[in-house]
């Protein structure tokens, strides 16, 4: 979240992929089916962990013996790779699982800005996009024990085609796993929302990344209402800042931004701050602050030195290719606090630093290691895999 001084191998290309079919193909509203168990992995949100749980589970399922794959019907964290739009997931799941799938296979729709302007204008047939993905199951699942379906950022993405998170749950006849977050009880209603969405192919909820706050009304209060209401809870995940948090080298990487200060660049920074008021205000809003970036204009020196005495800021982020004072970047090194410079405005800056860490850049095999490892300490795998 940003406060303000206001204390505020190639894969599918868009919608030009086309796949031949013939009549021993699955036909309109055909669904697939086999031996394979299948668990599709859901969320309520973006950026709520479902990649790193989806993988972590694959692999301890492989940890068992068990010959697992994976796919994810739409792509919808994509990058731009030599003139293909990739999702990265299905990138990161091929080698960490060590798989030979194609990726047109494991990311058979890319569910991209270009797909979903020609969806809206009739020129997507959700028939064929079905039969796609029902095809590509049927290639990854010949051999496995179990495949693990991620979905397409929230659950109900996809609904322009037909195909939510649940259209594909009944399409490849797969129990579902809900990710969510939780911060209040309020929160609750857009679970119930999800499970009535899925109904009876809802096998339960893992709550993740619970901040210490909520973690204890979470499991008092909150779990038995779920499960009063049928929905079971296969764990609580408590947060973790290596998990919900991006290191500022990391960040100034994603940036793109000229590193002055190098010390403290393995801090991890969860939140970002704007310094646009007068200093006395900012040092007061920087003291309530913790593990927070302040992005500010260069030329503010006031807003840096206030920023530089507050404990929790983790990293100082400068606009407009100011450069600042040598007593600056004297104290900041001192303190062991980085200071970055970027090129862009204040406003650009703080989007594209909140997409950082909305996005999960920073997943990776260390992230899905940790993963495995907050699973095994804190949610019920064996009733997750069933």
């Amino acid at each position: 979240m940003t406060d303000t001084d206001r204390d505020p191998d190639s894969g599918a290309t868009d919608s030009e992929t086309s796949t031949d079919t013939t009549d021993s193909e699955p036909g309109a509203g055909a669904t697939a089916t086999g031996d394979t168990d299948t668990l599709l992995v859901s969320s309520l949100e973006e950026s709520t962990g479902k990649t790193a749980i989806t993988l972590a589970l694959a692999r301890l399922a492989a940890a068992e013996g068990e010959r697992v794959g994976y796919m994810k019907p739409k792509g919808t964290r994509l990058q731009s790779n030599v003139g293909k739009t990739l999702d990265e997931d299905p990138l990161l799941a091929r080698d960490l699982l060590d798989l030979e799938a194609e990726m047109h296979d494991l990311e058979p729709v890319v569910y991209s800005p270009t797909f979903v302007e020609q969806a809206i204008r009739g020129r997507e047939d959700p028939d064929e996009l079905r039969e796609r993905i029902a095809e590509a199951f049927d290639t990854l699942a010949g051999d496995r024990d179990r495949l693990f379906v991620e979905g397409g950022g929230r659950y109900d993405v996809g609904g322009i085609v037909d195909l939510t998170d649940a259209d594909i749950a009944d399409l490849l006849d797969a129990r579902v796993l809900l990710v969510a977050p939780y911060e209040i009880p309020a929160d609750v209603d857009d679970v119930l929302a999800a499970a009535a969405d899925f109904g009876d192919r809802l096998a339960g909820v893992v709550f993740n990344d619970v901040p210490d706050a909520a973690y204890d009304q979470l499991e008092t209060d909150v779990v038995p209402f779920l499960e009063g209401r049928g929905i079971p809870v296969h764990g609580v995940l408590p947060s973790e800042r290596e998990l919900s948090g991006v290191t500022v080298a990391e960040l100034a990487d994603e940036l793109g931004a000229s590193v002055l200060v190098e010390e403290g660049r393995d801090a991890y920074v969860e939140r970002f701050t704007v310094g646009a008021m007068g200093p006395d205000s900012a040092l007061r809003h920087f003291r309530r602050t913790k593990d927070a970036a302040v992005i500010t204009g260069g030329d503010r020196a006031e807003i840096h030195t206030a920023a530089l005495e507050a404990p929790g800021v983790r990293c100082l982020i400068l606009t407009g290719g100011h450069r600042p004072s040598g007593a600056i970047v004297g104290q900041a090194s001192e303190k062991g606090v980085p200071i970055l410079s970027v090129q862009t405005d204040t406003l650009t800056t703080v989007e594209r630093a909140e997409d950082v860490v909305r996005s999960g850049r920073t997943r990776d095999a260390e992230t899905v290691d940790r993963m495995e490892r907050l699973l095994s300490d804190h949610a019920a795998i064996d009733s997750i895999l069933g």
